[in-house]
């Protein structure tokens, strides 16, 4: 059991703090929810506490001793364990074997180490029964459910026999019947005294498994309180401060008559997401708001063929598209801006110009033949359209800024000519200028006649950037919003759920 206090805790990189002089205690044995908005320090806070950063003003205590940890080893070593989002699990060996996973117990006989299997599957068996979970040691982690493998994961974290234990999103990619089955476990843990720090975003998990509620708005503390003196306004309120009540920029709503370019009807791809049917006309930016793991990703990806759904309807252009691959949807007018651009966007070493001309070389070159004559006019048209910051198009594209990447990303796509673009979180990692720009290119291209569905964590660039917006949760589309009489409020309430 520990309470942890943090003195003015503090980190800055260059000029970003982010963490800014944080002052709390956390009292022991009790379950605190950590929350806030992306950037808002949460990830910091829990890296300090864990030894991966060093703070770089204030103080860690726990139990009123002041520790310096200068590595995840020190923080083990003060019992400070903490289980990522990121299951860290070895699927072809046994429970017991990733339980102990890189400090098996030794014999020695006659001089000569080994593992004393005995003591690895009965200690996995008396921790796994202290848990009260019926799982057997020896099963191959790779049989089991990932609600399990979690429970697995923390049960490798109490084997450290943590006093303060920080479980990061445990829940984003575990089914209703797991989320439960993870919280049982942990009531347990703290039947058993154990301090437990939970970073979640869903709003609807907090009644069952939070005793309070603590909130970080760009890196500082707003303020903690109990969660059943709380409510979800409340928190959400503390969350975003005075935005929170603010409308976005009055502007015109594109799209009110326009015949729609893609229906969706029931689209299914388990576990992801299920029965998901809507209209995009030609010249609206749709949105699609909700937290980590609600499914907004995998849908677009579904429906660009990339991971292709397993039942259900897309149609473009009055006309059904059967088994849609990226190269299909991409004839068919389809352009889709990843989140991941770095890896998934770009060819970092390559050029600007190849760059930008890797998603039309079809069009270009129909016959297989690529010129850099036929190259040129799509690469300095979206140089100049974009504005995009470059001393040579044959520079390797990874020179330039994250916006200037995203705009190649974008005017990659557009030298398809297409009718449809997929945004998944276009402005990430983006400065606020070169954010404004991209949102400027999404607009113009929707008066073009480009239809958009624009996917954002920022739920204010929702709000900003839309002229609709589908809510999803859970993999469950549970909503349809207008943006211009909507407030950040009522969409995050709306993307947590309800308690």
């Amino acid at each position: 059991m520990a309470t942890v206090e943090t003195k003015d805790l503090s980190k800055t990189y260059g000029t970003v703090k982010a963490l800014d002089g944080v002052s709390h205690v956390f009292e022991a044995g009790r379950i605190h929810a950590l929350m806030g908005k992306n950037g808002s320090g949460k990830s910091t806070l829990v890296k300090m506490l864990s030894g991966v950063v060093e703070p770089t003003r204030g103080e860690i205590r726990l139990n009123g001793e002041a520790v310096k940890f200068r590595g995840p080893a020190d923080a083990f070593a003060k019992g400070v364990v903490t289980v990522h989002q990121e299951l860290s699990l070895v699927a072809e060996l046994s429970v017991a074997e990733n339980v102990f996973l890189g400090r098996l117990p030794m014999n020695r006989t006659a001089g000569i180490a080994r593992i004393d299997w005995s003591r690895v599957y009965g200690e996995t068996r008396a921790l796994l029964d202290t848990m009260a979970v019926d799982i057997d040691p020896h099963t191959p982690v790779g049989r089991l459910s990932v609600g399990q493998q979690q429970i697995i994961e923390i049960a490798k974290a109490m084997s450290f026999d943590p006093a303060l234990l920080l479980l990061d999103e445990p829940t984003s990619a575990l089914a209703s019947k797991e989320v439960e089955m993870l919280f049982d476990l942990l009531r347990v843990l703290r039947k058993r005294g154990v301090t437990m720090m939970y970073i979640s975003h869903r709003m609807s998990e907090l009644g069952e498994i939070a005793d309070t509620v603590t909130v970080l708005r760009d890196g500082k503390l707003v303020g903690a309180v109990e969660f059943d003196a709380s409510s979800n306004e409340e928190i959400i309120d503390m969350m975003f401060g005075s935005v929170a009540r603010a409308h976005r920029p009055a502007r015109a709503t594109r799209a009110k008559t326009a015949a729609p370019v893609l229906k969706v009807r029931g689209l299914t791809r388990e576990p992801a997401f299920r029965d998901i049917s809507f209209d995009l006309a030609a010249g609206e930016v749709l949105g699609i708001a909700g937290m980590l793991g609600a499914g907004r990703t995998e849908l677009l990806r579904a429906i660009f063929g990339a991971e292709p759904p397993d039942s259900g309807e897309i149609i473009v252009d009055g006309a059904t598209v059967h088994r849609p691959a990226p190269r299909r949807m991409t004839n068919l007018g389809i352009g889709y801006t990843p989140e991941n651009r770095k890896e998934a966007g770009l060819i970092q070493p390559h050029s600007i110009h190849a760059n930008l001309s890797l998603a039309s070389l079809p069009q270009i070159a129909p016959r297989g033949l690529v010129t850099r004559a036929a190259e040129t006019p799509g690469v300095a048209r979206q140089v100049e359209h974009l504005e995009i910051k470059v001393g040579s198009v044959d520079d390797p594209v990874s020179s330039l800024s994250g916006g200037n990447q995203q705009k190649v990303v974008i005017g990659n796509w557009l030298n398809t000519n297409p009718k449809i673009l997929f945004y998944d979180e276009p402005s990430r990692g983006v400065d606020v200028g070169a954010k404004q720009q991209i949102f400027r290119i999404i607009w113009e291209e929707a008066d073009r006649g480009v239809g958009a569905i624009f996917v954002s964590t920022e739920l204010e660039e929702v709000l900003e950037v839309c002229d609709r917006i589908l809510v999803m949760r859970e993999g469950n589309l549970v909503g349809e919003l207008d943006p211009t009489n909507t407030t950040l409020t009522e969409l995050y309430t709306a993307c947590m759920g309800e308690s």
